[in-house]
């Protein structure tokens, strides 16, 4: 037991020690803010120990020096005057209230019996007019972005604008703004189907892979349309063009199995040598198992039919009239059906075997059918093109 305290005690210091030393490596390299925060974490608790003390110094050397360095960042910056500087300066208002609101959390705390004052002071002038002044400036930095008539100018218009709102919500209508800004930096893309194969494929199947509302895709910039909005002037073209469509004849192999065991059948008296039947030791005649070897003929038939479908998905850019990238994809589906009979004793068949008797031939699908369900694996590899591909 005096072991066992003595190695906490040693862990517990090799600990208190590691994370003193990175502290002050953090305060000697600049890393102000990582140092204020591990020691608000070795303070949270029993902050008035003894123990603590150096986390309290160290916590007081590095919010000064960060304090001072960054006021001195906001008082070059206001003095060089540049408008492109409001987001930089409003950030670390930004950063200077969000520092004391995490100290204050810890006060009051002791140095040395006396309680530690540190600077505070109360930014939210100077947020609300930096916030304000920012806004100002992006909202029309974004603007410019928007008028430009370009999909990344007003991906990046976007950008703009919902920064804006998230320090300022709907300031000037900023919401408007965005939604703008998302409709023009927006990629429509219209998809289609070609059917190469000079064979029919079923209707829902096509109507199947055009729904992309069944991909669940989330692609914030790209829009899929399967039926062309005449209002719309389409970026590009994805083409799922069917190359291949093969189907298997429709196969029944068959193979026999023959199955023995031996099995208890019933029991039997156990007999002397004289014939007699043998007692236990209360009298009792003594039964024994009788075993019996049983054998049966199992036929197991297996009913199969594969489809293959083969195509190429070709990306287009319509307004260069160019064709940007293939991917073939070879989709298939496999219909099998197992099923049993059996002559002899049914006894000798084994577990497998009595499951398989209680399948029955059945109907193969059709060539249309066995197309069809070929698609979900299709549709699955298609999802995957769309989801992974960037047209950009």
């Amino acid at each position: 037991m005096k072991k066992l305290i003595l190695l906490s005690v040693l862990i517990t210091v090799l600990v208190s020690c590691s994370t003193k030393k990175q502290i002050e490596s953090a305060i000697s390299q600049g890393n102000y803010d990582q140092a204020i925060s591990n020691a608000l974490e070795k303070l949270e608790n029993n902050k008035d120990k003894n123990r603590k003390q150096d986390y309290i110094i160290m916590l007081e050397d590095a919010y000064n020096k960060v304090l001072d360095e960054d006021l001195q960042t906001i008082k070059h910056l206001k003095k060089d005057g540049n408008p492109e500087q409001y987001k930089t300066i409003y950030n670390i208002y930004t950063d200077l209230e969000a520092r004391q609101v995490a100290i204050k959390r810890v006060m009051p705390l002791q140095i040395n019996g006396k309680t530690l004052n540190l600077k505070f002071k109360d930014y939210s002038s100077e947020l609300v007019d930096y916030r304000y002044k920012t806004s100002d400036y992006l909202i029309d930095e974004g603007i410019a972005l928007l008028d430009s008539d370009d999909k990344f100018n007003a991906r990046e218009a976007y950008d703009v604008f919902s920064y804006i709102e998230s320090i300022n919500p709907n300031f000037e209508d900023v919401r408007s703004l965005m939604k703008e800004a998302h409709i023009k930096g927006m990629d429509y893309i219209h998809v289609s189907i070609q059917n190469h194969t000079h064979q029919i494929i079923p209707q829902q199947l096509e109507a199947e892979l055009l729904d992309f509302n069944t991909y669940g895709l989330n692609q914030f910039w790209t829009t899929y349309h399967a039926h062309t909005d005449q209002s719309i002037t389409y970026d590009f073209a994805m083409q799922l063009q069917l190359k291949q469509i093969n189907i298997s004849p429709e196969r029944i192999n068959e193979r026999q199995l023959v199955r023995e065991q031996t099995i208890v059948d019933g029991w039997e008296y156990q007999l002397d040598r004289a014939g007699n039947v043998k007692k236990d030791s209360l009298g009792n005649d003594i039964k024994v198992d009788k075993f019996v070897n049983v054998k049966a003929r199992f036929k197991e038939i297996v009913q199969t039919k594969s489809a293959q479908v083969i195509a190429d998905v070709v990306y287009s850019d319509l307004k260069q009239n160019i064709t940007i990238d293939t991917f073939t994809i070879d989709s298939g589906y496999i219909f099998e059906n197992v099923f049993g009979t059996y002559k002899g004793d049914k006894r000798a068949l084994t577990r497998d075997d009595r499951t398989l008797l209680n399948e029955r031939q059945v109907q193969f699908p059709s060539d249309e059918q066995m197309v069809f369900d070929s698609g979900e694996d299709l549709k699955l590899q298609l999802k995957n093109i769309i989801s992974t591909y960037d047209v950009r």
